[in-house]
């Protein structure tokens, strides 16, 4: 394309100012692409020093640099007689309503947003160029005193430049929009899916249950019937044969549970509310105690307090760590084992169980919240690895932590967060 007088135009120039060498880059490459001669400067102090030798007839300009910033840029260029005409557009994530003040305050001309479309982006070049034509020099300078947050602004824009600069954040606004809408689609689609694989996840665990006991049944059901036959011919090692398989279908069985009960803890809908921790620690105490009948096991329980969470989830976690404990001071003539409130972390109240068990080597303390991972042998305690995990999953979906400490033969603590109920100051328990 030629001028009337039949030279050929320069290209329109563009300074970004930008202290990201990928994103200058970037911007750089679709700029150039589209025709534009384009310089680029680290900051906005170089940006200013480049501007009377580059000329340039617009600045994009990221609003977080060091040295000097996107507001400071722009303000010193509208302050300079010489470069006030040259608009400016800076790229920012307009996350505070006081971004548009601090816009207006320094005389910018439009916004876009990071992260921006580069069609959008080039669409608010040529928009900004094309009414930089109609720019009056008079304009410029008039004074508007507005109050914001219990602040005064003093605004000296132009009206051209506080209308654009208006425009841009309501067309800014719209574009937030539009992309909540589009996420909020996505999400809603998501959601379905999900609701799709938890029935599926549903059906196959029931189908697995059941394929899978079926057959255990007949192996524990035959099994017994062959034990108590008065003509059998089994010979003593046959006999211990027979117990072996009878014992190992009733450890799958076990399995078969555990593995649908921490499934489900997956899954299961979350029912918070308050709940009082000592109740529900005194009613697996009490559960335990029957179990472990004759045994010489000291209880000891500190004040525990009240916490928002799902009452009968917090119940398997107490049934599985006071379990573990009753089961591994098996070995100590006076068992004791300790629940406690061991302080706060992050605003989250920190619950202990402690025993004077068999402890464990720390070395492999990663393992032992994962599934299947146990630490002593099946002849020694029996347990199907997985009651550790259920707490740790229920805990997480909480929002709380785990984690445990110990000693070989010195015993273990186990440790987990949880929501404390806030109260009134007065108010009674």
């Amino acid at each position: 394309m030629k001028t009337d007088d039949g030279s050929i135009p320069s290209p329109t120039k563009i300074l970004i100012a930008e202290d990201s060498a990928t994103q200058a880059q970037r911007l750089r490459h679709s700029l150039e692409q589209h025709g534009y001669s384009v310089a680029v400067a680290a900051n906005g102090r170089l940006a200013l020093q480049m501007i009377p030798e580059f000329q340039p007839a617009l600045v994009i300009s990221d609003v977080v640099m060091p040295e000097v910033d996107g507001y400071e840029l722009s303000r010193r260029i509208k302050e300079d007689a010489a470069l006030r005409d040259i608009p400016v557009i800076l790229v920012t994530t307009m996350s505070d309503p006081q971004d548009v003040i601090r816009g207006l305050e320094c005389g910018a001309d439009n916004f876009v947003l990071k992260p921006y479309d580069e069609r959008y982006l080039i669409g608010r070049i040529r928009y900004v160029l094309a009414n930089r034509e109609f720019h009056q020099p008079q304009d410029a300078g008039m004074g508007v005193e507005l109050w914001f947050n219990e602040k005064k602004h003093y605004i000296t824009a132009g009206r051209l430049q506080i209308l654009n600069l208006l425009l841009s954040t309501y067309d800014a606004a719209i574009q937030r929009n539009k992309e909540l809408q589009h996420s909020q689609g996505e999400l809603r689609s998501l959601n379905s899916r999900l609701e799709d694989v938890n029935k599926e996840l549903e059906s196959f665990s029931y189908s697995v249950s059941h394929d899978l006991r079926s057959p255990l049944r007949s192996i524990n059901g035959f099994s017994q019937m062959l034990a108590r036959d008065p003509l059998s011919t089994l010979s003593s090692e046959g006999r211990r044969y027979l117990d072996i398989i009878t014992e190992a279908s009733r450890q799958m069985d076990q399995l078969i549970d555990d593995l649908l009960e921490f499934s489900k803890m997956g899954r299961a809908e979350m029912r918070q509310s308050s709940v009082e921790l000592e109740a529900v620690v005194g009613e697996t105490i009490r559960t335990l105690e029957m179990a472990s009948e004759g045994r010489n096991i000291a209880w000891r329980v500190g004040p525990l307090p009240r916490v928002i969470g799902d009452a009968a989830m917090l119940r398997q976690v107490f049934a599985n760590l006071l379990g573990n404990a009753v089961k591994y001071t098996r070995p100590r003539d006076a068992a004791v084992i300790e629940i406690d409130t061991a302080g706060e972390l992050e605003g989250r109240v920190v619950i202990s169980v402690r025993d004077n068990g068999v402890g464990f080597d720390m070395q492999y303390a990663d393992k032992l919240f994962g599934v299947f991972q146990r630490l002593h042998r099946a002849d020694e305690f029996e347990g199907t690895g997985i009651g550790l995990a259920s707490v740790r999953r229920i805990i997480e979906r909480h929002g709380g932590a785990t984690w445990a400490e110990a000693k070989a033969d010195q015993g273990a603590a186990f440790y987990f967060t949880l929501a404390p109920e806030r109260r009134q100051i007065g108010t009674p328990r």
